[in-house]
Formats: C-alpha cells, sequence, structure tokens
C-alpha cells in the first residue's frame, strides 16, 4: 500500500511540472505577441497618420501635425489631382524621383556586392595582417562623417565628380558596418564546403558565388533593406555634389519647395 501511494504521489508530481511548464510558455507567448501587437501600432502609427495627411490641405497639416482625426470635411483628393496634373511641380517631382530611385538602386546593388567580397577575403582566407585589416575596417566606424566631409569633397572636385550621381554614389560603395555584418554571417558557415568545392575542381570565384553567395541571401536582403532607406533618405552629401535642380534627389528636391519666398505645401503633402 505505501508503495502505491509513494508512486500515486510522484504520478501527480509528475503531472504538475509538464503543465506548469506549458502555463508558462503559453504566458510568455501571450507577452510576447502583446509587446511585438504595440511596437507594431507604434511602427504603423506614423505611415498611417501621413497617408491621411495626404487626402487634407497643406495648410492644415502645417498648422496641426500628424493625426488620425478623420475629418471628413476638410479630406478631399486636390493633392494627388495636382501631383498628376502634369504642371511644372509635379513634374520636378517624378524627375527627382527618378533620380533618387535610380540612385538607390545602383548604390544598393554595388555596395552590397562589393562588401560581400571584402568580407569573404577576411573571412575565408588566411593571410598576414588580416586582423588588423579589419581593424581598420571597424575603426572607420568610429569617425563622424563630418570630419571626412571635407577630405571627400576636394577628392570629388579633383577627380571632376561634381554634380554627377557617380560623385553621390562613389563615396559609400565600401561601407564599413556592412563588411562587418556580411563577416559575422560567413563565419557561421562551414569552412568544409571550401573543400570540398575545390576538391571538384571549383574554381576560387566559382566558390564565392556559386556556392557562398546563396547561402549569404538573408544576409543581403537585410543590409539591402538597410542600406536602400540610407541611400533614399540621405541629404548631405548629395547637397554638396549635386548642383543642378534636374540631378537633385527627392529628400532635396522636397526641401526646395519650401522657402521663405513661397511654400508649395500640396506638392511636400
Amino acid at each position: 500500500m505505501r508503495r502505491n501511494n509513494m508512486a500515486d504521489e510522484k504520478n501527480r508530481k509528475g503531472d504538475k511540472g509538464p503543465k506548469s511548464g506549458k502555463t508558462k510558455r503559453t504566458v510568455g507567448t501571450v507577452l510576447g505577441t502583446g509587446f511585438f501587437a504595440v511596437l507594431s501600432l507604434i511602427i504603423i502609427f506614423p505611415v498611417f497618420a501621413g497617408l491621411l495627411a495626404s487626402f487634407r490641405p497643406g495648410t492644415e497639416l502645417i498648422r496641426r501635425g500628424l493625426s488620425i482625426d478623420l475629418d471628413i470635411r476638410t479630406m478631399n483628393l486636390d493633392n494627388y489631382k495636382y501631383l498628376f496634373s502634369g504642371n511644372a511641380d509635379s513634374q520636378k517631382y517624378f524627375m527627382w524621383y527618378k533620380n533618387s530611385l535610380v540612385i538607390t538602386i545602383v548604390s544598393v546593388v554595388l555596395t552590397l556586392f562589393i562588401c560581400y567580397f571584402v568580407a569573404y577575403g577576411l573571412t575565408m582566407y588566411n593571410f598576414k595582417l588580416k586582423n588588423f585589416l579589419f581593424f581598420l575596417v571597424i575603426a572607420t566606424m568610429m569617425v563622424p562623417f563630418e570630419i571626412l566631409m571635407l577630405p571627400l569633397y576636394k577628392e570629388i572636385i579633383a577627380l571632376h565628380l561634381i554634380d554627377t550621381y557617380t560623385g553621390v554614389i562613389i563615396i559609400g560603395l565600401c561601407n564599413a558596418s556592412t563588411i562587418f555584418f556580411f563577416r559575422q554571417y560567413l563565419s557561421g558557415l562551414p569552412r568544409e564546403l571550401l573543400d570540398a568545392a575545390r576538391i571538384d575542381g571549383a574554381t576560387e570565384y566559382g566558390i564565392a558565388t556559386k556556392i557562398i553567395l546563396p547561402l549569404t541571401k538573408p544576409a543581403f536582403a537585410s543590409m539591402g533593406i538597410l542600406q536602400a532607406m540610407g541611400s533614399w533618405n540621405a541629404i548631405l552629401w548629395p547637397l554638396l555634389v549635386l548642383k543642378g535642380a534636374e540631378k537633385f534627389t527627392l529628400p532635396i528636391g522636397l526641401n526646395t519647395l519650401l522657402t521663405p519666398y513661397g511654400k508649395d505645401r500640396k506638392s511636400v503633402v
């Protein structure tokens, strides 16, 4: 009898363990889901508010700022009609939009591939001063762009790249943070893949492009998004390099519409 009672107690304790663990996991899932739901709403709010603002007069946006107040009386399609009306301002808008798109696409593609190959060399090969070279790459992240701006500007002048898209793109092609990210990602890949490919007769370039590169698609996607956002929103360096209004990017062009002598709020909205 005593043995049976002891066995029953053990069974009850064993039953409580999985249930309590399941309850903890459920509570953790609910809390995590709630946290990320709130975070998503915080991120979505300015996007939704900006969408609503596009249906209001520009003066209303300047006076009240971004809000989610649905006042049907002040909402209309005048801003969209003005944008697609084909007037001089709308033509400039789409020209600036095209400029930003071209610069962003070219910059992202070149930056990702250049930084990938730099990181690949620093990760997959052993040579003298490898760690020192990587330290130099990381050290550039500690130098503010404002310090480098004047030397870079003089160099762009010397290369006759002022008022060109090349002058805007070239300075960011070897990005230290992107190289660091790719190197950390490549460090997690097994070196046996390279040895197996070499035994099969693959070239070093073929290994980098046909075997390792497809495995780094998540890294390419992550850094592609970050690079695209940075290139699209850049305003300081393009403002220094580009002189003609026909070559302005969208952020610079929209800022030129807001002057002390007149404000084209419809195009900005």
